[in-house]
């Protein structure tokens, strides 16, 4: 009995280290997964903003749209606050109705917020109305005189498109009136006025952004052409002024522009508002086609004046009830009427180096506003001046000059009348330009 237990005992011992060999040589046919405790998935906070209030989550997100990103992160720790999806949601809305550049460049604004145990993740994803393009290039105004230099360089190059953010309450009337006081300040590098369409973003508050789109009767390349032969006829007019004094020099520029260009009654029956889009009433028109009306005699004489430094303004006005412009001129710390193109008509004596008083019968302006003209010195006290011939430097463009035009096509004219720079004041429709 204990032999048969015994042998037993063996054999039980024995085909357990059988088992145990044959296991370890065979291979492992199959396996479990593992699955570990959970842990806590530490984010790449180089990749991430932290924000842990409702200020920090606005401002990050006005940071992605400055960057034109498509999607942002962001990370939070400990808010302060009670709802972190209710305070993206109210930052979204506030940027898109509130803040000037999400106004101007945001279409839609969609947030969400996950919870990962000890931190959230907030994911932004932006859509835009606006170029990267066109956010980058929104130009920061903190002066009026900035304003006027953008406008400058803006309008002489012909872009059609300028972008302005700023703080100085200013109305999209007011812009208006600063491209206007742009052109009319530097005619002998601004071709021509353009049609002008403004728009505020957002429509009403301090801080804001206002958008510009210029239209010219030419695409940009042909008017930057026709800025450059300006330049040149400005240059050489300039250039044939004789005299020793600067009185002098005035009657010279009004006497070669009255005998270089003719004043078109046709063309001032037609024009009935300053600053149409007409070469007539251009430094252009005057100086490069020698045909203008009022308008562009008066632009021409301030470009040459500009020239050779002479202090001249351009005066918009009436002339016996009609629209019209002439110049006023600084000379020996007095301030005198000049009239170029009613020179042209009736004489240099009639409307060279004229006071209020010799202007007010015929002539009316914004007299609150304009420096007062009372000088004594007249034209009889310089018309015995004798001035050189000049045979030798004619006023004859080089080859390489664009060809000019005579007539003008309005096709980049709005055609929205209540959208354009320039509309004729009530009650002023059907006067014409003399």
């Amino acid at each position: 009995m204990i032999r048969r237990m015994f042998f037993v005992i063996i054999l039980i011992v024995a085909s357990a280290a059988i088992g145990c060999a044959t296991l370890l040589e065979s291979e492992i046919l199959s396996e479990k997964p593992h699955i570990s405790a959970p842990q806590d998935r530490q984010p790449d906070e180089s990749e991430l903003i932290e924000v842990s209030n409702f200020d920090e989550i606005k401002a990050a997100i006005l940071d992605f749209i400055l960057a034109h990103e498509d999607s942002g992160r962001m990370i939070i720790y400990n808010y302060r606050g009670d709802d972190v999806q209710a305070d993206l949601d109210r930052a979204g809305y506030e940027i898109m109705t509130n803040n000037p550049i999400g106004v101007y460049a945001v279409a839609e604004i969609i947030s969400g917020v996950t919870r990962i145990v000890t931190y959230s993740e907030v994911d932004v994803a932006i859509e835009y109305k606006r170029t990267h393009e066109q956010v980058a290039s929104i130009i920061n105004l903190s002066t009026e005189r900035y304003l006027l230099t953008e406008l400058l360089r803006i309008m002489s190059s012909h872009r059609e498109e300028a972008v302005f953010r700023t703080s100085l309450r200013l109305s999209e009337e007011d812009i208006i009136g600063f491209v206007r006081e742009a052109y009319y300040q530097n005619p002998g590098t601004i071709v021509m006025m353009p049609v002008t369409v403004v728009e505020s973003f957002p429509q009403s508050g301090i801080d804001r952004v206002f958008e510009l789109r210029f239209s010219y009767f030419a695409i940009a390349g042909i008017m930057q052409e026709y800025g450059a032969t300006l330049s040149w006829y400005v240059r050489r007019n300039a250039e044939r002024a004789v005299g020793e004094s600067d009185s002098e020099i005035l009657l010279s520029l009004v006497k070669n522009l009255v005998e270089a260009s003719t004043f078109d009654w046709g063309q001032a029956r037609a024009i009935s508002v300053h600053g149409p889009q007409s070469l007539a009433a251009t430094a252009f028109g005057a100086l490069v086609n020698q045909i203008a009306v009022g308008e562009g005699f008066a632009m021409a004489f301030k470009a040459l004046c500009d020239e050779l430094r002479i202090d001249c303004r351009v005066v918009l006005g009436y002339l016996d009830g009609m629209v019209h412009a002439w110049n006023i001129v600084s000379l020996y710390g007095d301030y005198y009427h000049i009239d170029v193109a009613m020179c042209d008509v009736n004489g240099i004596q009639t409307a060279f180096l004229k006071t209020d008083d010799d202007f007010r019968d015929r002539y009316s302006w914004d007299f609150d506003n304009t420096v007062r003209c009372n000088g004594t010195l007249r034209y009889e006290d310089i018309v015995g001046i004798s001035f050189p011939d000049d045979p030798d430097t004619p006023n004859i463009p080089p080859d390489n000059l664009p060809q000019v035009i005579e007539d003008i096509q309005d096709e980049g004219m709005s055609d929205d009348p209540q959208q354009t720079v320039g509309e004729p004041e009530p009650g002023q429709a059907d006067e014409t330009e003399t």
